[in-house]
C-alpha cells in the first residue's frame, strides 16, 4: 500500500451520496409538484453542505466550515420562504 485511500467502506459512502445527487436532481427536475421540487432542492443543499464539511476536514481548513454554515444557513431560509409562499397560494 502506497499511501492513505479512502477504502472500501469510503468508496462505498461515495456510491450512494452520488446515488443521492442522481436521484434528488431527478425529482427536483421531474417534479410532479412544487412541493417536491422544493424537497429535492433542500435535498441537495444539505448534500451539498455535508460536502464542504467533508471537503474542510479532508484539506484541513476551516475556512470550508465558515462557508458550509453560511450555506446551509442561507439554504434554510431560502426554503422556509418557499415553503410560506406555496403556503399562501403565492398571493
Amino acid at each position: 500500500m502506497s499511501g492513505p485511500g479512502i477504502g472500501l467502506l469510503g468508496e462505498i459512502a461515495f456510491l450512494l451520496v452520488a446515488l443521492a445527487v442522481v436521484l434528488a436532481t431527478l425529482r427536483l427536475l421531474l417534479g410532479p409538484t412544487v412541493p417536491d421540487r422544493v424537497v429535492a432542492a433542500d435535498t441537495l443543499a444539505v448534500i451539498t453542505t455535508a460536502g464542504l464539511a467533508w471537503l474542510a476536514g479532508a484539506l484541513d481548513s476551516v475556512i470550508y466550515l465558515d462557508i458550509a454554515l453560511v450555506y446551509g444557513a442561507l439554504a434554510f431560509v431560502g426554503v422556509v420562504a418557499i415553503a410560506r409562499a406555496i403556503e399562501r397560494g403565492g398571493e
